[in-house]
């Protein structure tokens, strides 16, 4: 066997296996389908007694006779006239029998592509912030979006059609050399060239559909990024430099697919010319048997029909053996984002933690991405529970990377960091996660209602507590200034509000959630000064009884922290300040 092959067979093996749930109604459907073969069979069955015994001489056969009503038989034209509806009422068995086949797999076909989209997202949202800074959103979209349909192209597309096929091959051929052994062995001839026709295409249309699939995802890439960036683009007048740089990427991919296409129209012309040339040699065969009386015209005919449906599942068989590879190729891709580990996970015997008191403790951590380049070394220090630590430090020196290693986005790559005394990599990670809230300098907003954005760490608050949380946050306000208030619509990544309001909705969703450690990423630096006041005085009341990292630029931020960072050069300088006799940012400090 082949390597293409064994690739063939594992990657449908793991696509059978995701469809598990769904195998009784793949059955059934596999059922619906082996009706069409006992309809075809009987396509051509009324021509072949209509030439025979209506336009010749020749009695039906005996079993045709014994189904024929009283009368029929002796009369030509009461035959022809029942030929002519059998063929109508086989052509409605057909078309009922598609219909039925194609209802039933669609709604299969979309249930299972649901599921498998769904399994893909669900271990995107596992894999560590690592795995999504090297490749992108744009890939991992159109993973999940597109080539998540390579399940319902396999099992249902592909696989059920190429087995029916199969099933109906057998019975063309059986049903042919009952009628002419001859002109069945001709017929079948073809066979091992379609064979080597398709063993020669499969490698080759695999690997231009997995460059396809590469370049269709780099173009939207270039969607995606220039959507996200749209004001730069716009306040730089670079529409036409994206417009030209979208069209080389886009045109990329249609240029691979068109030779994906050529590649394929050079195999179906092979194909069609060898079922041709394998006709031909029948057609020749059985004229010379009718003229030396070995085979009547309407065998001839009815050996025609069969051979012409006989052809066709073998051409249904090249066809998905080629087509299939588009998608293998999107199984590929998609298999390869369920085996990416992630890089942060639970420990088998992970504990649980249901709420911390917030001692933290940094023990000679040091931290490299996966470049190998050290962003951080030997960081240590500790902070009791309800200490305020302030991060200060220039741009790119690891502030953010810090409390990204507290929340474990990423793990340390030597040391330890550890929570009331505990590892945190001991601890289960929803757990984990449970015990910080998170208020970022970009604050993130999702396109739904105020509401929901407030409640986002808890869905199941009440109305009441999201109202208390908005105050606290300084937000009922201007909340209840929009004509739908709390059920107003942010818009995508809250762009229907201002930079101000939007914090302020960020820090309401960190007072709701009240975890007992609170990470502030800049909180302030992209607001006005006077939306700073208010939202700074919100953030005291915030702090408050809660360990707190703080991260700022200006150093008159820290003044009031218990502990400051000061991060350089990979390394962590910590100087420790008596309590502030002043509030720290604004509003009182108990």
């Amino acid at each position: 066997m082949t390597r293409e092959s064994r690739s063939d067979l594992r990657l449908l093996a793991r696509l059978l296996r995701e469809a598990r749930p769904a195998w009784k109604h793949l059955a059934g459907l596999f059922a619906m389908g082996l009706l069409a073969t006992p309809l075809a069979l009987l396509v051509p069955l009324p021509l072949a007694i209509v030439v025979d015994s209506v336009l010749g001489d020749a009695p039906l056969a005996g079993w045709c006779s014994a189904l024929m009503p009283d009368g029929v038989e002796a009369s030509k034209s009461s035959l022809l006239l029942v030929m002519a509806l059998i063929i109508v009422g086989i052509a409605f068995l057909n078309r009922v029998q598609g219909l039925g086949s194609w209802m039933y797999e669609t709604w299969i076909g979309e249930r299972l592509v649901l599921r498998f989209r769904a399994r893909l997202f669900q271990h995107l949202q596992r894999l560590s912030l690592a795995f999504h800074d090297s490749s992108g959103s744009a890939d991992a979209v159109y993973r999940v979006q597109y080539d998540a349909h390579s399940i319902q192209n396999v099992a249902i597309g592909g696989l059920l059609p190429f087995v029916g096929s199969l099933i109906k091959l057998t019975a063309m051929i059986w049903v042919t050399a009952a009628i002419d052994l001859e002109l069945a062995v001709v017929a079948m001839v073809i066979s091992p060239v379609l064979f080597a026709l398709t063993h020669f295409y499969r490698g080759r249309l695999r690997t231009r559909w997995k460059e396809v699939k590469e370049l269709e995802s780099s173009a939207m890439a270039v969607v995606q990024e220039t959507l996200a960036a749209v004001r730069v683009v716009k306040a730089f007048g670079q529409e036409k430099r994206e417009e030209d740089r979208y069209r080389k990427h886009a045109g990329a991919s249609v240029s691979a697919q068109l030779r994906v296409i050529f590649a394929e129209a050079g195999y179906s012309l092979l194909v069609g010319l060898t079922m041709a040339g394998g006709t031909a040699a029948v057609l020749f065969l059985g004229a010379n048997h009718v003229r030396a009386g070995t085979l009547s015209l309407g065998d001839l005919l009815l050996v025609m029909g069969y051979l012409a449906q006989l052809y066709e599942p073998l051409r249904t068989i090249g066809r998905k053996v080629a087509t299939l590879q588009k998608a293998f190729a999107s199984a590929d891709r998609a298999f390869a984002l369920l085996d990416t580990a992630p890089e942060v996970a639970d420990r088998p015997d992970a504990r649980r933690l249901a709420r911390a008191h917030g001692a933290v403790s940094f023990r000679n951590v040091g931290f490299a991405y996966r470049d190998g380049l050290p962003i951080l070394r030997g960081i240590s220090f500790s902070a009791e529970p309800g200490a305020r630590v302030g991060i200060a430090g220039r741009s790119g020196a690891g502030k953010t990377t810090l409390i990204n290693l507290l929340a474990r986005f990423y793990d340390p790559t030597e040391g330890s960091i550890l929570l009331d005394g505990v590892d945190i990599r001991e601890i289960r990670l929803a757990d984990l996660r449970e015990q910080f809230s998170l208020v970022l300098q970009e604050p993130v907003l999702f396109s739904t209602t105020i509401e929901e954005n407030i409640a986002y760490g808890r869905p199941e608050a009440s109305r009441a507590q999201i109202e208390a949380a908005a105050r606290a946050a300084n937000a009922h306000d201007f909340i209840g200034e929009f004509p739908e208030g709390y059920a107003t619509e942010v818009g995508e990544r809250g762009m229907r509000l201002s930079g101000g309001e939007r914090q302020r909705i960020s820090i309401a969703r960190a007072f709701l959630k009240d975890a007992p450690v609170l990470l502030l990423d800049e909180p302030t630096s992209s607001v006005d000064v006077a939306t700073e006041s208010v939202i700074l005085e919100a953030l005291e009341r915030l702090m408050e009884g809660r360990t707190t990292f703080l991260i700022a630029h200006r150093s008159s931020t820290l003044e009031g922290c218990d502990l400051r960072l000061y991060v350089g050069d990979g390394t962590a300088e910590v100087r420790r300040a008596p309590p502030p006799a002043a509030p720290l940012i604004g509003g009182s400090r108990k």
